[in-house]
C-alpha cells in the first residue's frame, strides 16, 4: 500500500517542503475477537412470595411514614389488599404491633443472652420481677433461680419496667 507523507521543514528536516511517497506493508488482518467465557449462572430457586399482610408489616416496621409508597411496588390487585393490611397495623397500639411483630417472625436468636445480661445488671427487686414474669421456656435460662411471691417493693413502676425490659430483650 502507498501512503503520501509531505514532509515539511523544521528542525529535522532542513529545506524546501516536499511530498515523498512510502510504502507500507501489509499488516496481516486482525484475529477475530475472542468471546470471553462466563461461568455458568447459578441456578437460584424461583422467588419465594411473602404473604401481603406480612409485606405490610415489615414496611410498616421499616419504613413508617412511607410504607404506603413502599407498597406501591407491589402488582396491581396486591398493592390495594396490603394497604388494607397496613391500615389495620396501624391503628394497632405500639405494643401490640410489636407483639404481632413478635409472633410473625418470631424472638430474636440472641435473645437469651441479652435477657442474661439485663438479669446481671437489674438490682434485685427488679431481678425477682422480671423472674416472675418470664415465659416458663425463658425461666430454664436461670435454674437457681425460684419464683417467690410480689414483693411489696415491686411497686407498679418496677413491674412495667420488669415487663417493657423482657419484651425488649427478646424482641
Amino acid at each position: 500500500m502507498e501512503v503520501t507523507r509531505i514532509e515539511r521543514p523544521g528542525a529535522k528536516t532542513p529545506g524546501p517542503e516536499q511530498t515523498v511517497a512510502l510504502r507500507v506493508p501489509k499488516s496481516p488482518p486482525p484475529e477475530p475477537a475472542k468471546k470471553p467465557t462466563y461461568p455458568e449462572p447459578a441456578k437460584c430457586p424461583p422467588p419465594v412470595s411473602l404473604p401481603l399482610e406480612r409485606i405490610a408489616l415489615v414496611a410498616l416496621v421499616f419504613g413508617r411514614e412511607r410504607a404506603g409508597a413502599l407498597l406501591e411496588g407491589l402488582r396491581g390487585s396486591e398493592v390495594q389488599q396490603a394497604k388494607n393490611h397496613l391500615a389495620g397495623f396501624s391503628a394497632l397500639s405500639s405494643a401490640r404491633r410489636q407483639a404481632r411483630v413478635a409472633v410473625e417472625f418470631g424472638v430474636r436468636p440472641d435473645a437469651a443472652a441479652r435477657l442474661r445480661a439485663v438479669m446481671e445488671e437489674a438490682p434485685e427487686v427488679l431481678r425477682q420481677e422480671l423472674f416472675r414474669r418470664l415465659p416458663p421456656y425463658h425461666r430454664s435460662l436461670f435454674p437457681e433461680r425460684q419464683v417467690e411471691p410480689p414483693d411489696a417493693a415491686a411497686t407498679q413502676a418496677v413491674c412495667a419496667l420488669a415487663e417493657r425490659l423482657i419484651r425488649e430483650a427478646t424482641r
